[in-house]
C-alpha cells in the first residue's frame, strides 16, 4: 500500500493539536481527515474507512474510550489501527484504552517527529501483515477466528477486546509452546509500545475468567503457554 493511499483520521477537540499533527503527517504523504469529538469521528470513519485513527480521550459528546469501543463493534473497523494520543497518564486510563481495543497509547505532549515514528511503526506492523497467515484456530470446544474476531467456546460466541483476542490467538497458534514475555510484548503490543509485565498479566487474568483457566499455563519467570484441550 502506498503512503498516498493511507487514510488517517485525527480526533481531538483542540484545533491547534489537530493542525500540528495534520501538517506533519501530510508532509509524509498521508491523506488526513479530522473530527472534533467521538460522534463526528464515527460518522467520518463510516464514510472514509480510515487505516489509522489518532484518538483523544477527553472530548465532548462521546469520549475516546467509548468511541473506540463502538468502532471495534463494527466488523469494518476490526483491523483499523487505533492510537490514543491523550494528556491522561493514569494507569486506569491506559488499561481502559487497551481494553476498548487500542493498538497504542501515547501521552501528550509528544514531538511531531516521535509521533511520525510511531505512526510509521504501526502502519508497518498492521498493513504489511503476512496475507498467508492462518485465520482460524480450531480445538476441542473452542474456535478462534481472526477474520471475525470472535472466540466460540462450546458453541457460545464470546466478544473479546482486541488485545485479549490478539493474545489468545498468539498463544493458541502454537499450543504447548512457551511464549516469553518479550515475544508477547512485541507480537501483541508491538516493539514501539511500552508495555509492562503487569499489563500482560492483567490480560491473561481476564482471558482465564472469560475463556477458562485450564487453557493457560504460567511458566514462572518466563511467560505463558496455551494448553490444548484433550481430544
Amino acid at each position: 500500500m502506498k503512503k498516498t493511499d493511507i487514510k488517517i483520521l485525527l480526533v481531538d477537540d483542540e484545533p491547534d493539536i489537530i493542525e500540528i499533527i495534520r501538517y506533519n503527517l501530510e508532509q509524509e504523504g498521508y491523506q488526513i481527515f479530522s473530527a472534533s469529538d467521538g460522534m463526528e469521528a464515527i460518522k467520518i470513519a463510516n464514510k472514509i474507512l480510515p487505516n489509522l485513527i489518532v484518538l483523544d480521550i477527553m472530548m465532548p459528546n462521546l469520549d475516546g474510550i467509548e468511541t473506540c469501543e463502538r468502532l471495534r463493534q463494527d466488523s469494518r473497523f476490526q483491523d483499523t489501527i487505533i492510537m490514543f494520543l491523550t494528556a491522561r497518564g493514569e494507569d486506569y486510563s491506559y488499561l481502559a484504552a487497551f481494553d476498548s481495543g487500542a493498538d497504542d497509547y501515547v501521552t501528550k505532549p509528544i514531538k511531531p517527529k516521535v509521533l511520525i515514528y510511531k505512526v510509521k511503526g504501526l502502519l508497518r506492523r498492521f498493513i504489511n501483515k503476512d496475507s498467508n497467515q492462518t485465520h482460524q484456530l480450531n480445538y476441542k470446544g473452542i474456535t478462534i477466528d481472526r477474520e471475525t474476531y470472535y472466540v466460540e467456546l462450546n458453541g457460545e460466541k464470546l466478544t473479546l477486546p482486541r488485545k485479549e483476542f490478539e493474545l489468545i490467538f498468539l498463544l493458541a497458534s502454537k499450543p504447548g509452546k512457551v511464549f516469553k514475555r518479550e515475544k508477547i510484548m512485541n507480537d501483541v503490543w508491538g516493539s514501539d509500545v511500552v508495555v509492562g509485565d503487569r499489563t500482560i498479566d492483567v490480560h491473561i487474568r481476564k482471558l482465564r475468567e472469560k475463556v477458562g483457566d485450564h487453557f493457560f499455563k504460567t511458566i514462572k519467570g518466563v511467560g505463558y503457554k496455551f494448553v490444548e484441550p484433550e481430544k
